[in-house]
Parts: C-alpha cells; sequence; structure tokens
C-alpha cells in the first residue's frame, strides 16, 4: 500500500480487533430538525417572492386554467356466455372451451368499462369457439358412438 504509516508484516496477517458491543464513544447524533440539518421543515423556511413582486403584497392566487370533468362511464350489456363456455370447457372441447373462456372473462371486463365495441368483439368470439368447441365435442361423441356399434 502506499500509505506511509501502513506497515505490511508478510509472516503475520493483521488480525482485525475483537467486535465491541459497547459505542466506541458516547456522542449523540444531531437533531433531526437542528440548526446543522439543511432539511428544515417546509414551515420554518423562508418564503421568496417572485422576481418582480412588491414586498409584503402577498401571494398572488390565480384561477385555474383547464378544467376537467369526470364523466362516469356507463357499462355495456354485452352477452358474455361465460356458464356456455365453461360447459364446453368442461364437457366437449378443452381447449376451445378454455379460449371461449378467455374471452367471455374479456367480455365481462370490457362490459364493466364500458367500451362496447371490445364487449361486442369479444362477446362475438366467445359465442363463435363456444359453437366450435360444442360441435368438435359432438362430432367426437358421433364417432365414438358409430365406432362402438360397428366394433
Amino acid at each position: 500500500m502506499e500509505h506511509p504509516d501502513y506497515q505490511e508484516d508478510a509472516r503475520f496477517p493483521q488480525i482485525p480487533p475483537p467486535y465491541s458491543e459497547k459505542q466506541p464513544y458516547n456522542q449523540q447524533p444531531p437533531p433531526a430538525n437542528g440548526p446543522g440539518n439543511p432539511a428544515m421543515p417546509t414551515q420554518y423556511q423562508a418564503y421568496y417572492a417572485p422576481h418582480g413582486a412588491v414586498p409584503g403584497q402577498g401571494p398572488v392566487i390565480q384561477p385555474p386554467l383547464h378544467t376537467n370533468f369526470v364523466v362516469p362511464v356507463q357499462p355495456t350489456r354485452e352477452p358474455d356466455y361465460l356458464a356456455y363456455s365453461i360447459f364446453t370447457m368442461l364437457c366437449c372441447c378443452l381447449p376451445l372451451g378454455i379460449a371461449a373462456l378467455v374471452y367471455s372473462v374479456r367480455t365481462r371486463d370490457a362490459n364493466q368499462t364500458g367500451n362496447g365495441a371490445e364487449a361486442q368483439r369479444n362477446s362475438r368470439m366467445a359465442r363463435n369457439l363456444a359453437h366450435s368447441a360444442l360441435g368438435v365435442g359432438l362430432v367426437l361423441v358421433i364417432v365414438y358412438i358409430v365406432l362402438i356399434v360397428v366394433t
């Protein structure tokens, strides 16, 4: 090392001092809002008026520039086909039923947020997927019955 007081003996590694539970000194930390702390609460900080303001005049109050009106969203009433999707998922065709269930939940969310176009699109997709799952399930049942009767 380059420190002038540093002396290293290669034969004896330096052993650090043992850990002590006692504090090395009894100095108290400075108070949180004391004179030495620059983070002074705002209530005690000086007020500086804007450039060009007359001293003693007080703060200048300006009216708001824009007014925003919040209009509550009306929920839409598109059918979500949730029960139909669950039925086709459990009884007919699992993959198409899961897809129909996902679109049913999306339809329900869009209905609650008032997004009519998205609710209508998701409702139509859920219905088409549920119909497809039902059709695939019926075809599989018919094929199974035919195979059982023939053999």
